[in-house]
């Protein structure tokens, strides 16, 4: 990569280079290998159907790479289920959200994976998944819109029904930290 764009790769500002972004890429992609699955097993609860209606974990922190430019992604998970015959803790949403995102991924695709994930695990009623995130490869490169957030939906079950996820929607609505943006 350095001699691709005219650096010289022994020079000892960049003799260290190489390392750091070994480095780099092994924190970025430490999700390559990890079943996300695993991380509901341990953290499952039977409640025998003895739940809410719903339970919603709205600003889980997400911070991927883009696979098509391998520049981050930044933003914000939201994640909704009906809970079915278990729940599960609260802190393995983000555990699943963080190993999923921690491969190279398109957002799309990482949502559908999410929903995918907690729809396996717990057997909910329903599931909604929504992302929202800022890319590098917008907003450093290309048309260069740096404040531009794409937006993505997963839904599976009773929470697919457009109303349903009408619902869950308003509940996750701009909270206090977007307002203040």
């Amino acid at each position: 990569m350095l001699c691709a764009i005219g650096a010289d790769p022994d020079s000892v500002e960049l003799q260290e280079t190489p390392r750091r972004v070994a480095e780099s890429y092994g924190e970025f992609f430490a999700g390559m290998g990890v079943d996300p699955g695993s991380l509901l097993v341990d953290a499952a609860v039977p409640v025998n159907g003895d739940t809410g209606e719903l339970v919603l974990m709205r600003d889980i922190s997400l911070r991927s790479v883009c696979e098509h430019h391998l520049l981050p992604f930044r933003g914000r998970a939201h994640i909704a289920y009906q809970p079915g015959e278990r729940v599960v803790g609260l802190s393995a949403l983000p555990r699943v959200v963080a190993a999923l995102a921690a491969r190279p991924q398109v957002q799309e695709r990482l949502g559908e994976q999410i929903a995918q994930v907690l729809e396996d695990g717990l057997s909910p009623r329903g599931v909604v998944v929504v992302l929202e995130a800022k890319h590098g490869c917008v907003a450093d490169r290309g048309v260069r819109e740096t404040d531009v957030e794409a937006v993505t939906i997963a839904s599976r079950g009773a929470l697919a029904d457009p109303a349903a996820r009408a619902e869950v929607l308003a509940l996750i609505g701009p909270g206090v930290e977007r307002q203040s943006k």
